[in-house]
Parts: C-alpha cells; structure tokens; sequence
C-alpha cells in the first residue's frame, strides 16, 4: 500500500470515506440522536460528508493530510504549533455545521466537538492525528493501519516530534499500542462518553 498527499480533489472522497468511517461512532452518534427513533441514515451521512469536506478543506493548506491511493482511508494530520483551522475557517465552522445537520443536532455535534478540544494539550509542540478513518467498503484490510504506519514513518524521517491523538473508541487504543502510542489519560467528551488521550513519543529514523 502507499499513500500520498491529498489536493483539492480528493476532497469529495475524503468526505465520503471518513463519513463512513464514523457513521456509526459512539460520540458523533449522539449528535444525531433524533426523539422516537434513530437519525435518517442518509441525512447524517449527507451531513457529515459537508463536515468532514470542511475540516479536511481547511486542513489540506498544511500539506498533511494524507490517503491511499484510491482514498480507501483518510488521515487529516495538524503539524506542530499550527491550529486545526485558520481563523477565518474556524469563524465560519459553526454556520457550515448548523447548515449542514439542523440547528438542534448542529449544536449537539458542535458540544462533541468543543469535549474532544477542550483538553487539547498545547506543549510540547506535537504532530495532531486530528482523523484517521477507512471507508466501511475497504475495512479489515489494513489500509488505515498501513496509512497510519507510513505517516509515522515520514513524521520520523523528517526528524521525529512528538504525537498525539485521541479516541473515543476502546476498541482503538490497542491498535495504537502496536504503533508505541502510550495512554496519558482519560477524559469525559459528554456525560457517559469518553476519550483516551496518547501520545507516541519521537523517532529517529
């Protein structure tokens, strides 16, 4: 498998591989929990494509955000001492969330969004594995685990830093552990739904 830096492009695929991805993620979930029942299937996924088209589009200026060759997995990857947006793409987030999924589920999404960032550690500068996810068409065939693998090993070329991410998925954290990510600690995104917090520290390569 090999990967490459994704342009312009490939933002329509990007959206469609990491909304599938985390259509059926825990957290996200709860913002499209709808009374009576669960969300439109294709709503929530209409609405976190234009999310993830946004984030990945506000992200590409940095030139790390990588995918495989046919986008069956996605990394959007923030580089040491740069914000996950720019000013301008943070100010006009919300209004492109609120637009996308409703006022009421815009907000929810916007309350997982606020928990995962408010224990963002700021030092020491440190890549960010902002999203990582495959498409569900090409899960179990190791395209995310080998995207991730060789994104390490480019951030150890280059000179090693520092890594962190966080997950909301139980599930991730030995996966991680095989890419010698260290849990740091836990934390509470909303009531009932937490995140790990790890760290890989730097490499020579």
């Amino acid at each position: 498998m090999s990967q490459r830096v994704a342009g312009e492009a490939d933002l329509d695929a990007i959206a469609e591989t990491l909304a599938g991805a985390f259509e059926d993620d825990r957290a996200w979930g709860w913002a499209f929990e709808e009374p009576g029942g669960p969300a439109d299937p294709e709503r929530k996924l209409a609405a976190l494509r234009t999310v993830f088209r946004f984030c990945a589009a506000a992200a590409l200026g940095y030139g790390w955000v990588r995918v495989t060759d046919g986008v069956e997995a996605a990394a959007l990857w923030i580089p040491p001492g740069e914000p996950e947006m720019s000013p301008v793409d943070a100010e006009r987030f919300p209004e492109v969330i609120r637009t996308a999924c409703g006022e009421v589920t815009g907000e929810r999404l916007l309350m997982v969004m606020e928990g995962f960032d408010r224990d963002h550690p700021s030092d020491p500068p440190h890549y960010f594995l902002d999203v990582l996810g495959t498409h569900p068409d090409h899960a179990g065939h190791g395209f995310g685990l080998g995207l991730l693998a060789e994104n390490l090993a480019e951030i150890d070329a280059a000179g090693g830093a520092p890594v962190f991410l966080e997950t909301s998925k139980p599930h991730n954290v030995g996966l991680y552990e095989r890419f010698e990510f260290e849990v740091e600690r836990e934390s509470e995104v909303l009531p009932g739904i937490g995140s790990t917090h790890m760290w890989r520290q730097p490499r020579v390569a």
